[in-house]
Parts: structure tokens; C-alpha cells; sequence
């Protein structure tokens, strides 16, 4: 009974000792890559040909998450919700919407200043997708989601919207 008194008391106090000391995930979000994507984390107001919305972006889960939550309404019956993390030396999105949508991006910043994310390919029937943030500035940006058709070598604008951030 006494060597069980002393090894429940051990491990109690080495339970104790571990909730008391910061884990190492809690500064794993901190470098200066994890804030690559700050320029869109805010309120926004979207417009494009023919429509308006908004987009909230936030910086969760201790600065490793940024989660957005679109709406296009009334123009369109569109919303949707994407998480983007940085992992593995680039940034990855997944997004999904109430129209039955998913894609899985990867990517990050460009040399010209731009931000681009690319749908991840897992065949060749997979369509030659990305999305690029350009124009970023501390009030407004220009989002474009744009496709190919040869692979990657040219790209097409098929939606682009004006950003202008919401002044709290």
C-alpha cells in the first residue's frame, strides 16, 4: 500500500508539475511567417460585377489559425467558411460552402507582393484552380479566383472582388 501511496503521489504531482509549465505548441505559432496572412484577418465589404457581400476573417486558436466566415448575401445564395494554417513551410486552406464545395489550397506570398493559394491537384481531372490577393493594402485589397486551362502556364480572372475594410 505504501509503494502505491508513493507512485499515485508521484504521478499526481508530475500531472501537476506539467499543466503548470507552458507546452511547447503554445509558442508555435509565433514566427514571423504566422503573420503572412494578417493583411486579411478583419471585417470587410465585398463588391464584384453584379453583387455584394461581407467576410469576416479572425486569427484563432493561439495566432496558428485564420478562420473566414463569407457571406453573399443578398446577391447571391452563397456563404461559405475556410481555415488556413501554415504548415510545412507554406500555407494551406480548405474551403467549403452551402453549395457543396470543398477545396484543399496550398501556397503563400509571392515576390511581386501578391498572395496566392492554389488548389492542391490530386489528379489530372483536377481542374487548375487558385485564388491570388493583390492590390493589399491596410484598407482594401483585390481577391481574384482564377483558372487555367494549360496547366498552370496562363490564368483567367473568373471572379474578382474589392475588399474595403470595415472601420470599427
Amino acid at each position: 500500500m505504501e509503494m502505491f501511496s508513493f507512485t499515485f503521489a508521484t504521478a499526481v504531482l508530475a500531472a501537476v508539475a506539467n499543466t503548470q509549465t507552458a507546452p511547447a505548441s503554445a509558442q508555435a505559432c509565433t514566427g514571423p511567417e504566422y503573420g503572412q496572412m494578417d493583411f486579411w484577418v478583419g471585417d470587410w465589404k465585398l463588391k464584384w460585377t453584379g453583387g455584394e457581400g461581407v467576410n469576416h476573417i479572425s486569427k484563432d486558436y493561439g495566432g496558428c489559425v485564420i478562420e473566414e466566415h463569407f457571406d453573399a448575401e443578398p446577391s447571391m445564395h452563397l456563404q461559405g467558411h475556410s481555415v488556413s494554417i501554415y504548415s510545412n513551410g507554406q500555407w494551406r486552406q480548405n474551403w467549403v460552402d452551402n453549395e457543396g464545395s470543398y477545396f484543399d489550397l496550398a501556397g503563400g506570398p509571392q515576390p511581386d507582393g501578391s498572395f496566392v493559394l492554389e488548389n492542391v491537384r490530386v489528379s489530372d481531372e483536377t481542374p487548375y484552380r487558385r485564388m491570388v490577393f493583390d492590390n493589399i493594402k491596410p484598407d482594401s485589397l483585390t481577391w481574384r479566383w482564377q483558372g487555367s486551362d494549360d496547366q498552370g502556364k496562363t490564368w483567367v480572372d473568373r471572379w474578382v472582388i474589392e475588399y474595403t475594410r470595415v472601420k470599427p
